[in-house]
């Protein structure tokens, strides 16, 4: 079996060592070299024909962005971020995911252990290789497509929702912050309570709720603890957090928690479809994007148990057909939607 060639490419000598130390004592994984800039990466990348590339944003002479759109141009490779959030730009690493980098993770620092960002780096070095060529091929064809064009908003709402009682939840992972970004650029403002679970490190999700609140009329914001939902507000799981709804009185609150991860994530889909389920039942939409894995699956079934109306993503808009694909395999899923046709049923279910 043939081994994983990565590439790492960091001005940083200790995250160098870090990572370089991290691939050589996995069996499956060889590294074939290290660069500290862009110039020597292009160098690199032509000699040795890496696998998948681990990549800093921050770098001196070329920036890590500038060399990622020009790569995923001309040798497109699977890119994992591994940054901190910069001074120069904070919303660095979503802008990364939006020119097609795999993944993002955190650099050490902080309350970011050693051991944490070798085990992220790791897994996703793995995720990103077992998917690489229909995660490159998806890339090519959703981005000279529906992603590169900015929709059309879609048709506003009759009248104001004047109540609660409806819920919108969403899961996303690998590919989901682009297919979330078309979503909400696409959605009119005056919709029912949204929360969202997009698998990513803590400090990013922050990055990538302002990123999404920029481009949207809703209001877009990361989850707080027993924070009430309210209408027109869309709710991002906090990185590091288990994120939950819970019912007091007639009303839907935010619940926060450091549990254990479920499939091998925090924050994870199931957790909060479970409690949707539980909450919000009938008057819920819950919706499952693009991602690895199975994460979101049970959730979505349960939902639909208990009377709730389910959607996955279908195969040929997401970028990874893993997490829809194990929830439709279930029979989780009353309904099988392309990415451009989900906002029009979000609309539905709210004035409906």
């Amino acid at each position: 079996m043939s081994k994983i060639k990565v590439l790492i490419v960091d001005d940083s000598a200790i995250v160098r060592s870090i990572l370089s130390s991290a691939i050589e004592s996995q069996q499956d994984m060889e590294l074939v070299g290290t660069a500290p800039d862009p110039y020597i990466a292009r160098d690199k990348i032509v000699r040795l024909n890496p696998d998948v590339i681990t990549l800093d944003i921050e770098m001196p002479r070329v920036d890590g962005l500038t060399f990622l759109e020009k790569l995923m141009i001309y040798n497109p490779l699977p890119v994992i971020i591994v940054s901190s959030v910069t001074a120069q730009d904070n919303l660095a690493a979503i802008k990364a995911l939006e020119l097609g980098a795999y993944d993002v993770v955190n650099k050490p620092g902080g309350s970011i252990t050693v051991e944490e960002v070798k085990e992220d780096v790791l897994q996703k070095i793995r995720a990103a290789y077992k998917n690489k060529d229909t995660f490159l091929e998806k890339w090519k064809n959703l981005s000279n497509s529906i992603l590169k064009e900015r929709p059309k908003k879609a048709r506003s709402l009759l009248t104001e929702v004047k109540t609660t009682e409806k819920l919108i939840a969403i899961g996303s992972s690998t590919g989901g912050t682009v297919a979330l970004e078309y979503i909400f650029t696409t959605l009119p403002k005056n919709l029912p309570p949204i929360v969202v679970v997009q698998h990513m490190p803590e400090t990013f999700t922050a990055q990538f709720a302002r990123r999404l609140n920029e481009l949207s009329e809703l209001t877009i914001k990361e989850g707080e603890q027993d924070e009430l939902l309210e209408i027109g507000t869309v709710y991002i799981a906090p990185g590091g957090y288990h994120m939950e709804v819970k019912r007091v009185g007639a009303s839907l609150f935010i619940n926060l928690n450091k549990k254990e991860k479920v499939n091998y994530q925090r924050p994870a889909v199931d957790p909060l479809f479970f409690s949707v389920a539980e909450n919000a039942g009938i008057n819920s939409l819950a919706i499952l994007l693009t991602g690895m894995g199975k994460d979101g699956a049970a959730g979505l079934l349960k939902i639909k148990e208990a009377g709730g109306y389910t959607v996955a993503q279908d195969e040929k808009t997401s970028i990874v057909w893993g997490m829809p694909k194990a929830a439709i395999d279930l029979n989780a899923a009353k309904e099988i939607l392309p990415l451009d046709k989900i906002p029009e049923k979000i609309v539905n279910f709210a004035s409906n």
